[in-house]
């Protein structure tokens, strides 16, 4: 706590808390007394006396429908403050093959070695949770912290984000946390080093609740399942939704991709997504609501979706939209 708590840490949170954000006018008054705040923002983390779920709630469809909650700017800085001091505890604990929340990995490596996987493996299978972040357990998730945390200070400031929030009784964490990305790729950690080291999967694949599990046989790939499924139920208190079990010759949906042994392609839902965004950030650069750099820093990272597809036809059709 000591560590979050000083200013050098507290000024580099504001900084990526508010990066593409500066013109918001909720940031420009909290920079316009910046240092009184940050000394303020110190006192009450050092107290405990800070306000923790000032919330505020909207819904998004992208792809599927998604309740976001954005804290306050204030808390939004702490979550930065903490990740800044705590990411290295986490990144300890996880397997090679976990790819959210992770410097140099992410979706386009996690892409990366599903694609060598298809060509090494006969069969796959594909997971995610059910509702993962509203089922998360509070007490599961804090009895895990406090195996790789020991300062007391710390551990009440988790236990008091985490009870911020809830669907149901005990159980829930916000979408749109910092906190509660790390929180949710620490969770399934388990299971990671479960499939890897008892069931001795050969080649698993996680970003966050997308799984990725691959087999020389169909057989072997449903019973890899088999005992996932019963260890995420019993030990973590989620539910798998359905599993996809397919040849991988047949190719696997993973990530917003189809994937297949020597080529990658976008799914139909990212096809109409990636239409729906260009057009609309076309839209808002017309109006004027954009400057040419918030239109390019917008573009860029979708181009780049699509690149890493074969998508030759769809992005010379979006360049010539754009010209």
């Amino acid at each position: 706590m000591d560590r979050i708590c000083a200013i050098d840490n507290l000024l580099l949170a504001y900084y990526k808390a508010k990066r593409g954000k500066q013109q918001l006018p909720y940031v420009v008054e909290y920079s316009m007394n910046l240092f009184e705040n940050i000394v303020r923002l110190r006192a009450q983390l050092q107290s405990m006396n800070i306000k923790i779920g000032r919330y505020r709630y909207f819904n998004i469809y992208d792809p599927k429908f998604r309740k976001i909650c954005a804290a306050v700017f204030e808390e939004r800085i702490m979550h930065h403050a903490i990740i800044n001091i705590c990411h290295p505890y986490f990144e300890r604990h996880l397997i090679y093959d976990t790819y959210a929340t992770r410097l140099g990995k992410g979706i386009y490596a996690a892409i990366d070695r599903a694609k060598i996987a298809m060509r090494q493996y006969g069969f796959v299978a594909k997971l995610d949770m059910k509702a993962y972040f509203d089922s998360i357990s509070h007490d599961i998730l804090k009895q895990k912290l406090r195996r790789i945390f020991k300062d007391m200070k710390l551990l009440a400031l988790f236990d008091r984000i985490i009870d911020s929030y809830e669907t149901t009784s005990g159980f829930g964490i916000p979408i749109g946390n910092l906190t509660s990305q790390y929180f949710a790729n620490f969770y399934l950690s388990y299971l990671d080093h479960y499939s890897k080291e008892v069931v001795r999967i050969p080649c698993y694949i996680r970003y966050m609740d997308d799984i990725l599990l691959f087999g020389s046989t169909s057989s072997q790939v449903r019973e890899y399942v088999f005992r996932i499924n019963l260890f995420v139920e019993n030990e973590l208190r989620l539910k798998l939704k359905q599993p996809v079990f397919c040849s991988t010759y047949s190719g696997v949906s993973f990530l917003g991709y189809s994937l297949f042994p020597h080529k990658i392609l976008l799914n139909r839902r990212s096809k109409i997504r990636l239409k729906k965004k260009m057009s609309e950030y076309e839209r808002m650069y017309a109006i004027g609501e954009w400057t040419d750099m918030e239109y390019k820093e917008h573009i860029i990272p979708l181009l780049a979706f699509a690149q890493k597809a074969y998508t030759k036809g769809l992005r010379t059709e979006l360049c010539k939209r754009n010209s």
